[in-house]
């Protein structure tokens, strides 16, 4: 598996990134906009990810914008591979965020992050046993 987590509060991403290196490859963007370019150059160089780890509240370029843009990329490409698993992450537990993000991700986690329903998430992706 390879993952991207796009967190721009540290210990956040630090725990994540604890978390998945077990897993794969793991990557890291501090911003929205470090996001897309890390995404579209992963997929141009032909290693695309398999897991986008996204934080909502994104300085730069929120999650849904980002989010948006990784559909948007995926959809342009000349031979489409296999659309990254995307797991939103925030403090926001909001009805309104969580109505526009389930559209195009595949889970949302609440924060503090429980490793448990993460791990759990990425059994039913198939990214572990």
């Amino acid at each position: 598996m390879k993952a991207l987590i796009v967190e721009d509060d540290y210990t956040s991403r630090t725990i994540l990134h604890r978390w998945l290196i077990p897993y794969g490859e793991t990557d890291v963007a501090i911003d929205g906009t470090q996001a897309v370019r890390a995404f579209r150059a992963a997929r141009d160089a032909g290693k695309p990810y398999d897991l986008v780890c996204l934080d909502i509240m994104l300085p730069e370029m929120d999650g849904q914008a980002v989010l948006r843009a990784i559909r948007t990329a995926e959809s342009e490409m000349a031979q489409p591979a296999k659309a990254a698993r995307v797991i939103m992450t925030t403090a926001l537990n909001d009805r309104d965020n969580v109505l526009a993000a389930i559209p195009k991700c595949d889970a949302y986690l609440v924060k503090p992050i429980d490793k448990g329903k993460l791990i759990s998430h990425l059994k039913v992706f198939g990214f572990t046993a």
